[in-house]
C-alpha cells in the first residue's frame, strides 16, 4: 500500500511492558473509534509495513496500548519506537456533511465573503498549534489560518470553502 492511500492515526511512542506491548500516540479527537482496530501500517524508512494487534486498549486519554502479532519482547518493541502508524484512507470514519478532513479540501476553491474568489488550496499546514490553509493567490502562496469562526459554508460537491478572511489579512503577504 502506498502512503498516498493512507492517514497518519499516531506515533509508536513507548513500549508498555517486557511482553512486547507499545503505546501509540493517536492523532485524532476520539481514542476509542480505534479500540477495534485490527491492524495498521507501520512506516519503516520509506515502506508500510502491515502489523496486526492482538489486543488493542485504551491507555490514558491519547493512547492506545497495543499487543501486536510477533512482537513478543521489550527489544521487539524498542524497534517500533518513534515510527508512524497509518491506516487505508478507507477507514477514516465518516463525517457530518459540515465536517471535512484536511486532505479533502486540497483543490477547494477559496471564496472570501466580501472578495470573491481568493485562490485554490494546495495544502494545510497543522504542524503548529494554528492549523493553517496554503492558497495559490496571484501566482504566490498565502497562509490563512483555518479556524471555526472564519468559516462561514464548506460545499464539497462544488469543491468551495466559504470563508469570511479579517480585513487586510490577504495584504501582509504583499
Amino acid at each position: 500500500m502506498r502512503k498516498v492511500d493512507c492517514f497518519f492515526l499516531g506515533t509508536v511512542v513507548a513500549k508498555y511492558s517486557f511482553k512486547g506491548e507499545v503505546l501509540i500516540k493517536l492523532d485524532t479527537d476520539d481514542p476509542k473509534t480505534y479500540l477495534s482496530l485490527q491492524s495498521f501500517l507501520l512506516e519503516d524508512e520509506s515502506r508500510l509495513i502491515p502489523c496486526f494487534t492482538t489486543k488493542v486498549q485504551l491507555h490514558k486519554s491519547q493512547l492506545l496500548r497495543v499487543s501486536v502479532e510477533g512482537v513478543k519482547s521489550e527489544k521487539q518493541a524498542d524497534l517500533m519506537i518513534g515510527k508512524s502508524v497509518y491506516l487505508p484512507l478507507d477507514q477514516l470514519p465518516v463525517l457530518a456533511e459540515h465536517q471535512f478532513y484536511f486532505h479533502e479540501i486540497i483543490g477547494f476553491e477559496v471564496i472570501d465573503s466580501l472578495q470573491g474568489s481568493i485562490g485554490t488550496i494546495t495544502g494545510v499546514n497543522d504542524a503548529s498549534s494554528q492549523v493553517l490553509l496554503e492558497v495559490e493567490h496571484n501566482d504566490r502562496q498565502i497562509l490563512i489560518p483555518l479556524v471555526d469562526e472564519l468559516i462561514q459554508q464548506l460545499d464539497k460537491q462544488q469543491k468551495q470553502l466559504y470563508l469570511s478572511i479579517p480585513e487586510g489579512l490577504l495584504d501582509l503577504d504583499s
